[in-house]
């Protein structure tokens, strides 16, 4: 790896996209894109993180999420230990702050939680003693897979300044969508939302971003198409048709050419066929970049975690 200034990353945590400047976030893409091409070549032994002991806490149900930090931890050189919330003292009635108490004085060296409740993360990180990364909380953020969506279209790209991004479907129950905005406006990138009214958020998270109830208008010269799954599982008063969303929002070949030619469509998964992308989408690899964005995401969480957990 080429030397990088390592001290313009200033942060203990990774909760939010929202606490990174555009340097740090340069910083992890340039550590993350390092790993990816040593992956790739399967050159790789690395003791960045040996000795060290992740704990991960995840409150919610994941797959790739989970198993990536766990990939990259190990990568790493470090070892996981997973608390299985199913079977915790949380059942017997232990408050969360309790919990987190008693996890602290195990020592972990860093942890790694997903949560269903607002800013979770943040509420750990200033009651224990080691970094902690946020693997996604409530409909706030996904710092990580903001990260790593960006690493995959500057891979792709060769930047992220200038680029035209558009963010199709559940805008306003997606933690991805809000830390993709904060992320590539940062980075000098347009975005544009695109969804029915009902997944609309009334006020978002950046302001004055162009927001769009048809793909045909607001998938126009986009460079990038993001499509995001409706988070039935967060919708308390919302109710949407599965064949209508899919007419109208499903993404297909037919209105991916509402973008640039050669636009690249990414998705954060779990992507459902048929409701937000056609069978034909997601099985042409060209166009379809979801392989490459799970590749990246143990990537990035390696850079994450050799920052943040490697310097101690």
């Amino acid at each position: 790896m080429k030397t990088l200034d390592r001290t313009v990353f200033t942060q203990n945590h990774l909760v939010g996209i929202s606490d990174l400047s555009p340097d740090e976030i340069s910083l992890i893409l340039n550590i993350a894109d390092d790993y990816a091409g040593r992956m790739k070549e399967h050159k790789f032994k690395c003791d960045v993180l040996k000795g060290a002991i992740i704990l991960t806490l995840f409150f919610e149900d994941s797959t790739r999420t989970r198993v990536s930090f766990e990939m990259a931890a190990k990568r790493l050189g470090a070892d996981v230990v997973t608390m299985d919330v199913r079977t915790s003292s949380l059942n017997k009635g232990e408050t969360f702050s309790d919990t987190i108490v008693t996890l602290n004085a195990m020592k972990p060296d860093g942890i790694v939680i997903r949560h269903n409740e607002y800013n979770a993360p943040s509420y750990v990180a200033n009651r224990v003693d080691c970094p902690v990364i946020n693997a996604g909380d409530s409909y706030r953020e996904h710092p990580t897979q903001a990260l790593l969506d960006a690493l995959t279209m500057r891979q792709h790209f060769g930047k992220l300044d200038g680029l035209s991004v558009s963010i199709v479907g559940d805008i306003a129950h997606s933690r991805v969508a809000n830390s993709n905005m904060m992320l590539l406006t940062k980075m000098g990138a347009k975005v544009k939302l695109v969804a029915p009214s009902v997944l609309m958020p009334e006020k978002t998270v950046v302001p004055n971003i162009p927001c769009f109830d048809n793909v045909k208008d607001g998938l126009k010269d986009a460079d990038v198409v993001m499509t995001i799954r409706p988070q039935k599982e967060r919708m308390q008063n919302v109710m949407i048709d599965d064949a209508a969303y899919y007419r109208d929002f499903g993404m297909t070949h037919e209105k991916l050419a509402y973008a640039k030619k050669e636009a690249i469509l990414l998705d954060p998964g779990p992507y459902i066929r048929n409701l937000q992308i056609s069978d034909a989408m997601a099985d042409d690899a060209t166009r379809f970049h979801y392989t490459q964005q799970v590749s990246n995401g143990i990537a990035v969480r390696m850079a994450v975690m050799d920052l943040l957990i490697g310097r101690k």
